[in-house]
């Protein structure tokens, strides 16, 4: 287990790590999902023993390593950049961390064996990195992160620059891979699909700071703040100011809408609503009964699906459909919204519904 207490990292007067609690339990993927510059790395490094933290506390099964060197931490670490020794075979590349370590031979040769075998590299022992392709270079340096068995694996995006293909086998492995080691593993990613894919845990990053943690699943489907549902949408999440009086609704765009149960019992007031670019549909559809017009800004086809950026009132919105739509850019088209796939937060962020 890893426990951070109220940890911190700044580098001269910028906070990239605001005091920060968390606990990483093995057994299960860990995942931090943020943007680029949210702090995954900077917190990665902090709890590989990389970067010095400036307050708090890091434990490790109950020990205090917050001022432990990285070699005494027992971790192992995997980048987006393929990190193997030139001059080394597969083999020796794999074997590296377990002979600085002092281990017999025969146990190198085992685990270096299993773990070879594990990630298909047993016909490549004896090549170089420079004859692997990059997918084969990037199993070569998870195969080292199994073979020394560390007691925590950090994955800062590595498969972030494999092909697609690559990244699907692997991503689908990942977890397997690591199961049942014992080894806390944690995983940073800025893709919300990628979280999902890989489920266990997740810590929502935004500015150095932790907005959520939980079961993947479940802040997916119950995110406590905007900042975290936004965080955790790709296409962008759509919001939008409303007001609510009696038991309508109204966008600041004109269009309104009936509210019923949980909504309709809240205080007549402002709000803000969000929505995901699926359930924002360019035809009618079951639930989706809430006419929006908007100007079609960008549209884009991506294998089956068809997206549309429009602006609607001051917003700019997405929706994200099956099948091929005939969007033209420039030109105003009818949207149609489920609202009972609207999270209503207060106007401060914060969850209501």
């Amino acid at each position: 287990m890893i426990e951070l207490k109220e940890i911190s990292k700044r580098v001269g007067q910028i906070s990239h790590i605001k005091p920060t609690s968390l606990a990483l339990h093995p057994g299960q993927f860990n995942v931090l999902l943020g943007e680029t510059g949210a702090g995954k790395t900077s917190l990665i490094k902090l709890m590989a023993g990389l970067d010095p933290a400036a307050s708090g506390k890091i434990y490790m099964d109950g020990q205090d390593v917050t001022k432990l060197s990285t070699q005494k931490r027992n971790i192992s670490l995997v980048h987006q950049f393929f990190v193997n020794y030139p001059h080394m075979t597969v083999f020796e590349n794999i074997a590296s961390p377990l002979r600085v370590a002092g281990m017999a031979k025969s146990e190198i040769e085992g685990r270096v064996e299993e773990a070879a075998n594990i990630l298909q590299l047993g016909p490549m022992l004896n090549r170089k990195p420079q004859e692997l392709s990059g997918g084969q270079q990037q199993r070569t340096a998870l195969a080292r992160a199994i073979a020394k068995e560390s007691r925590a694996v950090f994955l800062d995006e590595p498969l972030a620059n494999l092909d697609y293909k690559l990244r699907e086998e692997l991503r689908e492995q990942l977890p397997e891979l690591f199961s049942g080691r014992g080894s806390v593993v944690v995983y940073a990613t800025s893709e919300p699909e990628e979280a999902l894919l890989l489920g266990g845990k997740t810590a929502l990053m935004q500015d150095g700071r932790v907005a959520q943690f939980g079961t993947t699943a479940d802040i997916y489907r119950n995110p406590e703040s905007l900042t975290a549902a936004r965080i955790f949408s790709d296409p962008p999440i759509n919001s939008a100011e409303i007001t609510k009086v009696g038991s309508e609704a109204r966008l600041a765009s004109g269009e309104s809408w009936t509210v019923e149960g949980a909504v309709a019992a809240l205080a007549d007031g402002v709000y803000k609503i969000a929505i995901r670019p699926h359930h924002i549909f360019p035809n009618p559809a079951a639930g989706a009964t809430v006419a929006l017009k908007g100007l079609v800004q960008v549209t884009e086809l991506s294998g089956s699906e068809s997206s549309a950026h429009f602006a609607l009132g001051d917003d700019s919105w997405v929706s994200l459909a099956q099948g091929v739509h005939p969007y033209k850019v420039g030109e105003a088209h009818e949207f149609y919204m489920d609202p009972s796939k609207c999270f209503v937060f207060a106007p401060d962020g914060s969850m209501v519904i």
